[in-house]
């Protein structure tokens, strides 16, 4: 029952009936509410409010609503009272009050905001749309950064004699096999079956064998396999605490051995490990002070693993600067790793200046090493990279085939993230691929391994109903498991279910966790939410300070919606000091991203010259965009550029419409047939039967909206 087409409300009277109630209001003493005002003034009010019903607009609203009261008054009533002026029915006194506080704001120079109440309608559409997806992948990228199955048996003779234990292979004074790294024909020949050519596949069961046999001889390359094997599902069922055995038992035979005898790659290999929390708690201090080692011995994979944690700040103080020179000496090693990464630096110009030239020259040396080294390993890390790159097209030219060949390959090993991003592929309706059922296989097998992106995939599909029935139980499960990786998007959904109230129960406490969580973990969009209900204090106590830093957080992300809240905040000055020149400068980095809300306030902010000199071609370029975006605010301005300079009665006597339009609304909840409410009881039963017993259907009996 919203207004229909409730735009701009231009009326001369009701201007004038503002005006009069504004001057009138300045020397009224107590308070500006309807209940306490002398009877003149009372009389002002409801002349604006009944004008207001005679807009066309308003005048069908109300008589629809006046229809369904009726409706319900019939069950009562056998004669209907005579129907009300708008402003006499109590239902919509509220009214009253806002044509009250709209009369108070005229002639103030007080700044006022319209049209922007779709702000978070807007918001959830472009969460949904944009964003998630390809940030998300670069936040899995880290994860991939310390579990990269790097060239490593480059460093490895056949020979093992210099990483032995000075007594040699055989057995200790207790009987136990000698800690040793040794690539020997059986730990070559497990390798071989594990990692397949491309026309053999993996034989895991041949493979447990051989590693078991060689890790009882001491090999601490054969239990971090063992480790892997369980970790992955290799050919067994998934076991987290064996593989953790496997993986502590070969972090400790790596130390044994370097004990003994100092060596830079055992150094990498134990530093790998408390990097990525192999057999040990994570412990990025412990991995840098490894890794620091081993790089001062020119070790090349130490050297890029050691610019990581300087990127990410993990273990050691950020410094980009430190990061670009060990990837670059890394690099110069023909370390293909590095020199991705040294190419994602040149192309975003973080530690260095933006080079276009030679991102796209390290690009191609990475693709084209990654293949080298994927020819002669069968690696699936090396096939999950090159599936990567050849699906966007970076360092070669995009493939589409190509790179759903090697995540198949990939993901046949049990990498999640091939099987992940094979999901993701066979979704997509323009990849040439879409298959829906291939889709969920993939997404299931990578969620079971505990993927969080492919939990969060399919966290949506169920939410959403796409492509598998809607499960909103199995839809908060794994959101819930997603989150708990950390999954910034997967907390910010989940929040978002929680506090919407819709197919979910409504909890904010649960809600806040989440939103919490994300933002913490910089989610824009979780920022934005949370600082939202801090400054609206309805759902959580009121919290400005924590707002505005939430708002800011969003923002510097270039968040158009925190920015543009930022630019009100500022610009008012009620709830933080009045700063005109942080909300200008917010206002433009909103417009420039095309909020047609924050175009308009520039606009008028300009045209009218009162918080910032007048400057009416500034003014006409902001509306204009604005209203191109059909802001019928930005429009009227427009229209009238030169009519006068305070459009305050204009604006006044719209918002009047557009608050009449939400009051219509709630109303119409509160009736039987109105959406999202239903008649008690007993009051549908009475209907049902005065309607049957008027000739109408059994079934006939519900009230029915037709407009």
């Amino acid at each position: 029952m919203a207004l229909k087409q409730s735009g701009a409300c231009e009326n001369p009277f009701i201007e004038d009936l503002l005006s009069r109630l504004a001057e009138r209001l300045k020397y009224t003493k107590g308070k500006k509410q309807y209940g306490y005002l002398k009877a003149p003034l009372k009389s002002i009010v409801d002349q604006i409010v009944d004008e207001l019903a005679k807009d066309p607009r308003v005048a069908e609203a109300y008589a629809k609503w006046y229809e369904l009261r009726n409706e319900v008054q019939r069950t009562y009533k056998d004669k209907l009272p005579d129907q009300l002026s708008l402003s006499q029915q109590k239902e919509f006194k509220s009214i009253k009050n806002m044509v009250i506080a709209e009369a108070m704001n005229i002639g103030g120079h007080h700044f006022t905001f319209e049209g922007d109440e779709n702000d978070d309608e807007l918001y959830e559409e472009t969460v949904s749309a944009t964003e998630e997806s390809d940030s998300a992948l670069k936040a899995e990228e880290q994860f991939l950064v310390l579990n990269e199955r790097l060239d490593e048996d480059e460093d490895i003779p056949y020979f093992a004699s210099e990483y032995l234990s000075s007594t040699d292979l055989g057995q200790d004074d207790s009987g136990e096999p000698h800690p040793h790294i040794t690539w020997s024909d059986r730990y070559k020949e497990a390798r071989t079956f594990l990692y397949d050519s491309d026309d053999m596949e993996p034989d895991f069961e041949r493979v447990l064998c051989l590693f078991l046999e060689e890790a009882e001889t001491g090999n601490a390359l054969a239990m971090h396999d063992l480790g892997r094997m369980y970790s992955d599902g290799l050919g067994v069922e998934i076991d987290k605490d064996l593989s953790f055995s496997w993986y502590n038992k070969a972090l400790a035979a790596f130390l044994d051995i370097e004990t003994e005898k100092e060596n830079r790659y055992v150094e990498y290999r134990i530093g790998k490990m408390y990097a990525a929390g192999l057999g040990t708690e994570q412990d990025y201090e412990e991995a840098a002070g490894w890794f620091d080692m081993a790089v001062s011995q020119n070790h090349k994979y130490a050297q890029y693993s050691l610019a990581g944690l300087f990127y990410r700040g993990q273990g050691v103080d950020q410094d980009f600067k430190t990061a670009f020179d060990l990837y670059r000496r890394s690099a110069r090693q023909r370390v293909p790793y590095a020199s991705y990464e040294l190419a994602k630096i040149y192309r975003d110009g973080v530690g260095t200046a933006k080079n276009a030239e030679k991102a796209e020259l390290h690009f191609e040396e990475a693709f084209i090493c990654f293949q080298r080294l994927e020819e002669r390993s069968h690696d699936d890390k090396l096939q999950y990279r090159l599936g990567q790159m050849l699906y966007t097209g970076t360092g070669t030219e995009k493939d589409v085939s190509a790179a759903v060949a090697c995540f198949e390959k990939a993901a046949r090993l049990g990498n999640v993230h091939a099987q992940y991003m094979l999901g993701k592929i066979y979704l997509d309706a323009d990849s040439g691929y879409e298959n829906a059922e291939k889709a969920i296989l993939w997404l299931t097998i990578a969620a079971d391994s505990g993927s969080s992106l492919a939990q969060y995939a399919l966290a949506k599909l169920h939410r959403d109903g796409s492509h598998v029935e809607k499960n909103m139980e199995k839809a908060v499960s794994l959101f819930t498991m997603a989150a708990k990786q950390n999954n910034q998007y997967a907390a910010y959904a989940l929040g978002s279910l929680y506090l919407a109230d819709i197919d979910t129960p409504k909890d904010v406490e649960a809600a806040v966790k989440w939103l919490t969580v994300s933002a913490d973990l910089g989610n824009q969009f979780a920022q934005y939410a949370l600082a939202k209900l801090y400054l609206a204090g309805e759902d959580v106590p009121k919290d400005i300070p924590r707002a505005v830093e939430l708002f800011t957080k969003s923002a510097s992300q270039n968040n158009s919606f925190a920015q543009y809240q930022l630019g009100k905040l500022y610009l008012l000055g009620e709830d933080v000091p009045k700063n005109v020149e942080d909300a200008v400068k917010w206002l433009i980095a909103s417009a420039e991203q095309g909020s047609q809300y924050a175009q308009y306030v520039l606009g008028k902010l300009y045209l009218m010259g009162h918080e910032v000199p007048r400057d009416r071609e500034a003014a006409v370029r902001w509306l204009t965009l604005s209203a191109e975006q059909e802001n019928i605010y930005a429009r009227f301005f427009l229209d009238h550029l030169d009519s006068f300079r305070d459009p305050s009665l204009f604006l006044a006597a719209t918002r009047l419409l557009h608050h009449l339009s939400r009051i219509f609304r709630e109303e119409q909840r509160k009736l039987p047939g109105g959406p999202g409410m239903q008649a008690d009881s007993k009051l549908r039963r009475r209907l049902r039967q005065k309607k049957i017993a008027q000739g109408h259907a059994p079934d006939d009996h519900e009230l029915k909206q037709t407009y």
